[in-house]
């Protein structure tokens, strides 16, 4: 169900249509924000793990901006924004430390994410590791940064997952996150946005279904 968070972003939450749920989970959609497909993969999680899960709008009050105007809008987003609707996702979760999944951009704030330690556990798929020079401002920071500061306060829980095709995530990036301590699972010759929206020409369904395994296992391990 669509929910507002006390940001004034909505989201849409999922609690598990039978029994309790034992955990939360937040999950940062792609760069298209909240729509059926992602409705869906809030559902399924909640019912296959126990979850509560929420997933924030990635465009608040814009959710009918065009592909192109959603890149120039990203300039000018800021990373204390997203990391405070991260964190009033979590609570709305009910559970003091949740794990959070993230998509593309949303692979990007999940990784960001873990400036807060509210956050015990990280899956990102090919999430952008810096900052894209489109989306480049004074109000965000590169990934990597935030992966390096958590790696050194200790319990890094990250995994990314990547295709070695991808031109939004470079070879020498994907290179960069796993040297600061993520586990790093590459998918050979996948582009990108590959695993969560099947309608797409460029979804590869058994790279999608592996990636999704190993992610729902890290998550709830």
């Amino acid at each position: 169900m669509r929910i507002k968070l006390p940001t004034g972003t909505p989201a849409e939450l999922a609690r598990p249509t039978v029994g309790e749920a034992t955990g939360g989970l937040v999950l940062w959609p792609d760069i298209r924000g909240l729509r059926p497909v992602f409705d869906a993969h809030v559902q399924r999680l909640a019912d296959d793990h126990s979850l509560v899960v929420v997933a924030p709008e990635m465009y608040p009050g814009e959710e009918d901006l065009a592909l192109d105007a959603r890149h120039a809008r990203a300039a000018t987003f800021s990373d204390d924004d997203k990391l405070s609707d991260a964190l009033a996702a979590a609570d709305a979760t009910g559970f003091d430390h949740v794990g959070v999944l993230g998509f593309c951009m949303g692979g990007m704030y999940a990784m960001k994410s873990l400036a807060s330690d509210r956050f015990d556990r990280a899956v990102a798929f090919y999430g952008m590791v810096r900052v894209p020079e489109q989306w480049a401002g004074g109000t965000q920071r590169d990934a990597i940064d935030v992966v390096r500061e958590r790696g050194a306060r200790g319990g890094l829980n990250l995994l990314c997952i990547f295709g070695t095709n991808d031109p939004w995530c470079p070879l020498d990036q994907i290179d960069e996150v796993e040297e600061a301590g993520a586990t790093v699972i590459r998918y050979e010759g996948a582009e990108h946005g590959w695993a969560q929206d099947p309608s797409v020409d460029w979804y590869r369904p058994d790279d999608a279904a592996d990636a999704w395994r190993r992610a729902e296992a890290f998550l709830t391990q």
